[in-house]
């Protein structure tokens, strides 16, 4: 019975060893500092999915957020969703972050805070070389694709009050923009040029020009009102920006020459 007893004993003593290991792995766990990054992963190469890399999302707003996640003592976890949704995630505590190429405009102001440009692109009209579109006037009557919530949205609702007969055609994400235009569905569609590089390379009855702005549009994170990493973050993306680290990635992602 004593031996039973002493048994007993010792498995007691193992078992409460376990749930103490168990506990203090859980503690570990939840210790851990994670970072939610929204992002919507068709606007490359901000960022895209890599079908080659079993469907992982890469791109330059990726790279960065890696590089100043790290620096920060954060593990990144990143959301994809429509571009359209991602204030709201942010407002709604689902994403901590938001990194998608997006321009700091004051009526997005009023919603998040920013961090510092880190990028600073133009907007390309791409349309079919057959249509003959070789300025914004010749948009007169034309149906114009924009990402819906995007600066472009805004800068074709603009054209509308300038130029007769302009209609918007509002879609998710950038993909389905040049498939409509390429079927014929839309006229022309308003593309950051960064982004529209790769469509041209690889639609060759596809064509653009630069539409010319008096406001300088570049890319920020976005982040909640009451944010207490922004400021951390500003720091990281300035430190990138004096090693060379920010020119080695827009070089890699945008083309050599591209920080110049």
């Amino acid at each position: 019975m004593k031996k039973f007893a002493i048994i007993l004993s010792l498995f007691s003593i193992i078992v409460l060893a376990a749930c103490g290991s168990s506990n203090a792995e859980g503690e570990q766990e939840s210790d851990k500092k994670t970072l939610v990054m929204g992002t919507s992963a068709d606007y490359k190469p901000y960022e895209f999915i890599d079908t080659k890399e079993g469907q992982e999302i890469v791109g330059f707003d990726i790279d960065i957020a890696k590089h100043i996640a790290k620096e920060m003592g954060y593990e990144l976890k990143i959301e994809d969703m429509d571009f359209n949704g991602l204030i709201a995630a942010l407002n709604s505590n689902k994403v901590d972050f938001v990194m998608a190429g997006m321009t700091p405009t004051e009526e997005r102001k009023e919603k998040v805070q920013f961090s510092d440009i880190y990028y600073v692109a133009k907007d390309s009209l791409i349309s079919k070389k057959e249509s003959n579109i070789n300025s914004v006037e010749d948009l007169k009557n034309k149906t114009i694709g924009v990402q819906l919530g995007s600066i472009q949205e805004g800068r074709a609702e603009d054209m509308q009050k300038n130029i007769e007969g302009i209609k918007l055609s509002q879609l998710d994400q950038i993909p389905q923009l040049v498939q409509e235009l390429k079927s014929g569905r839309i006229d022309a569609t308003i593309i950051e040029n960064t982004v529209a590089k790769g469509y041209l390379d690889n639609n060759k009855e596809l064509t653009s020009f630069i539409i010319d702005s008096e406001d300088e549009q570049g890319s920020a994170a976005a982040f909640p009102k009451e944010s207490e990493i922004v400021k951390e973050f500003n720091k990281e993306l300035q430190e990138m920006k004096e090693s060379g680290k920010m020119d080695e990635l827009i070089n890699k992602w945008f083309g050599k020459g591209s920080s110049e």
